[in-house]
């Protein structure tokens, strides 16, 4: 395919394959218009789509329901090894690509198939079932109820960054093992890694110094997540606990974020769904599977390779093509939604978490702290209310994550705990 102009949303194309290919980067890039880009594309191309993620870099976006499922659940014709990428086999990738920190291997379980996922991913997941739900719970409820006793005094607030973007950062590195100063360096690290900008190589390398620091601390500990690992049966190299580490804290903190920040955003604004839930009629449970129908947090998830050539959603598929799952489109697929285009409540058939033997392990912890986040300041902020229009919030401007850039909001009456100490943050019990 012929290297597309850098803006977002136009077609180009193809003089090789005949196809328009449309260009995911650029600073062009409209959050609030990519639901209606990616009904354009399905109406224009089907289920599988070009488009282009990068200057000379070409993949194929899945939007549809169904032809994802196939996607994430027949590893023999898609394998996560980004060793299979044509286009990086080839050299064409550059090497100071910002794409590099998001799709270049690493020896963790979401760039493995087969038996060496299932060896990864049974650690990380021992790991996270080893963390205390209860404990959990009433860690995130206390760091909560803190961060909002830092604002409370003032009547405003901005809950993206003063509340979403705060919490599961505290949480996730209280989980690992990570003291607060090393939390910030790490989640300035990681945040760098996958900004794909020019920033993301230093910023990778800082994260690696700080995560291998980590470990070698956490070899004579058993008390999180990061020791979890280091003694679990499956032998895991330090380079392998190093990188799934990465994958855990990547994921598990950007998309609470977005889920946090979202679903507040939700109960702002749709005063019958606040009055449902308020009315016990609908649970917090509802507003989190709505948000996940219609705003997963990570809207586009790179990526899968072609093993072989084969006819896939109508396009024709090249050994070694990437293709990047569109899980917002995919939850939005007209052929899987009821007539009005609402999901319907209590229906968790949406693909937020990916599916398949990649689906993402850490659900319920994400689902537990969003729960409580929403749930704690929904009850010391009984009167929070947008302190703009919500015609002016906007999401981040980004093709692979779903969030809001801020949402500011007032309020007058919080109910606050005399002296909110929050408990010691749940740690998982080492498997032995």
């Amino acid at each position: 395919m012929s290297t597309p102009h850098p803006t977002t949303g136009p077609a180009t194309h193809c003089p090789v394959t005949g196809t328009s290919t449309t260009a995911l980067y650029g600073p062009g890039l409209d959050g609030d218009a990519m639901p209606a880009l990616y009904e354009e594309m399905r109406r224009a191309h089907g289920p599988v789509v070009p488009v282009s993620i990068a200057p000379g870099i070409d993949a194929w976006l899945v939007v549809s329901h169904r032809e994802l499922l196939r996607l994430t659940r027949e590893e023999q014709d898609f394998s996560h090894d980004p060793r299979h990428w044509s286009l990086l086999r080839e050299g064409r990738v550059p090497a100071d690509s910002p794409l590099l920190p998001l799709v270049g291997w690493r020896p963790a379980l979401l760039f493995a198939d087969g038996q060496q996922h299932r060896r990864m991913r049974a650690a990380v997941s021992d790991a996270l079932a080893g963390i205390n739900g209860h404990e959990l719970r009433r860690s995130v409820r206390g760091a909560a109820e803190e961060l909002i006793v830092s604002f409370a005094g003032h009547g405003e607030a901005d809950l993206v960054a003063d509340y979403a973007r705060r919490l599961p950062m505290q949480v996730i590195t209280g989980l690992l093992g990570v003291d607060d100063r090393t939390g910030r360096e790490l989640v300035e690290a990681v945040a760098g890694t996958v900004a794909a900008s020019s920033v993301s190589a230093d910023a990778s390398r800082r994260m690696g110094a700080i995560l291998l620091a980590l470990i070698e601390e956490k070899r004579r500990h058993r008390d999180d997540i990061t020791s979890a690992l280091l003694h679990h049966p499956a032998r895991l190299t330090d380079e392998e606990v190093l990188h799934n580490l990465v994958v855990m804290f990547v994921a598990g903190n950007q998309t609470t974020v977005n889920w946090i920040a979202t679903t507040l955003r939700i109960l702002l604004c749709d005063p019958a769904f606040r009055s449902s839930l308020t009315g016990g009629h609908l649970s917090v449970d509802d507003a989190l599977d709505l948000v996940l129908w219609r705003f997963p947090p990570t809207q586009n998830f790179p990526a899968r390779y072609a093993t072989r050539d084969m006819r896939f959603g109508g396009q024709d598929i090249r050994t070694g093509d990437m293709l990047i799952l569109g899980l917002a489109a995919a939850n939005a697929d007209p052929e899987i939604l009821p007539g009005d285009g609402a999901p319907v409540v209590g229906n968790r058939s949406h693909l937020a978490f990916g599916a398949g033997p990649h689906t993402c392990p850490a659900q319920d912890p994400a689902r537990l702290i969003t729960r409580t986040a929403v749930d704690t300041i929904l009850h010391r902020l009984p009167d929070l209310e947008l302190a703009i229009p919500e015609s002016e919030l906007e999401w981040i401007k980004s093709p692979w994550s779903k969030g809001l850039g801020a949402l500011p909001v007032r309020f007058s009456d919080p109910q606050l705990p005399q002296s909110p100490v929050p408990p010691p943050l749940a740690s998982p019990t080492a498997p032995h």
